[in-house]
């Protein structure tokens, strides 16, 4: 069965703001909550960046069903994989098990601001993957020793433990990422509706199986509103970086390069890759994508630190409704 999801936005609304979202979305009957992890938003025109793990520990205790996930966390350069190993086992704990930690190998934007430079992909990759190692060897709860390539770990042991290790979702984007992340994941997580990369994720040896153990969890942005031409205006303000590509998307430091590098994407450009306006079937046509390329999990993107309460509040459950209708 295909499940739904909400997306805590951290780029477009501040922490209070947040909960309360989290809350409504639960009551509306999303499957589970994922929530971004960012120093800065994309853009000036979003105007936020609150910290999100404390947003998601107010969320644990706001909402009682709702699984909830990091989409996702560098767990190598702004934060330490020892560290995110804590934080990680204290949100399990505060949800009774219903979180799961998403990585991925970052961005610019985010991790440039403790100076330690921006790596190479390559170099990223192999970070992410000790950083993983890290974190499952903490979530054993021994005292443990690491002197790797990239991370030093001295005496540490994590005190405070779910009964069952925090699951790890990783994000990849082809062949490479793939081979390396597939046997050291839980679940995986992908941006694009790409069947190819599932088909290579289940035929690499190690790997846990879509459909079987794994859940692939893909997320879609979408503009609802009543008025589409607002909707179309709306996107284009506060979502035309998207049009840059995850390649792109991952190498420009600051909200003015993400603005200059997207001044000459026109609204209707946006609106081709963003379902914009009052048509729900539009929008159940663009998530369908995900399923059929095989995606088990499916989290949605309401653009707009405004228009959250009026999507949950009018739009939310007949489109939960028609979506779960079209979904296998």
């Amino acid at each position: 069965m295909t499940r739904f999801g909400y997306t805590l936005m951290t780029e477009q609304s501040g922490p209070k703001e947040l909960v309360r979202y989290a809350a409504a979305a639960e009551q509306v009957g999303f499957d589970f909550e994922v929530s971004s992890d960012h120093y800065f938003p994309w853009l000036s025109a979003q105007g936020h960046a609150p910290y999100a793990w404390s947003v998601l520990g107010a969320v644990a205790h706001a909402t009682e069903r709702v699984d909830l996930m990091t989409y996702v966390t560098c767990p190598t350069m702004r934060y330490h994989p020892a560290i995110v190993a804590q934080k990680a086992a204290t949100l399990g704990l505060l949800s009774d098990g219903r979180f799961t930690l998403g990585v991925g190998s970052g961005e610019n934007l985010n991790e440039h601001v403790v100076g330690m430079g921006w790596p190479a992909v390559a170099s990223r990759q192999e970070m992410l993957a000790e950083a993983i190692q890290v974190i499952r060897k903490l979530n054993t709860g021994e005292l443990i020793d690491h002197h790797g390539e990239y991370f030093t770990v001295e005496s540490a042991r994590l005190w405070d433990l779910p009964d069952q290790p925090v699951p790890i979702a990783v994000a990849v984007s082809g062949s490479e990422s793939i081979s390396t992340f597939a046997p050291l994941a839980d679940h995986v997580i992908a941006v694009e509706p790409n069947e190819s990369l599932l088909s290579e994720w289940n035929s690499t040896e190690g790997a846990p199986k879509v459909g079987e153990r794994a859940r692939a969890i893909g997320q879609i942005p979408i503009c609802w509103d009543p008025d589409e031409e607002a909707a179309v205006d709306r996107a284009h303000d506060q979502f035309r970086w998207f049009a840059g590509g995850w390649q792109v998307n991952a190498d420009l430091p600051t909200t003015a390069g993400f603005a200059g590098a997207t001044q000459f994407v026109r609204p209707e450009d946006v609106a081709e890759s963003i379902p914009c306006g009052p048509d729900l079937d539009k929008i159940v046509d663009a998530v369908s994508a995900y399923w059929e390329a095989g995606f088990t999990d499916i989290a949605l993107v309401q653009v707009g630190g405004d228009h959250q309460e009026e999507f949950l509040d009018k739009a939310a459950g007949p489109l939960l409704e028609k979506l779960r209708s079209a979904a296998p």
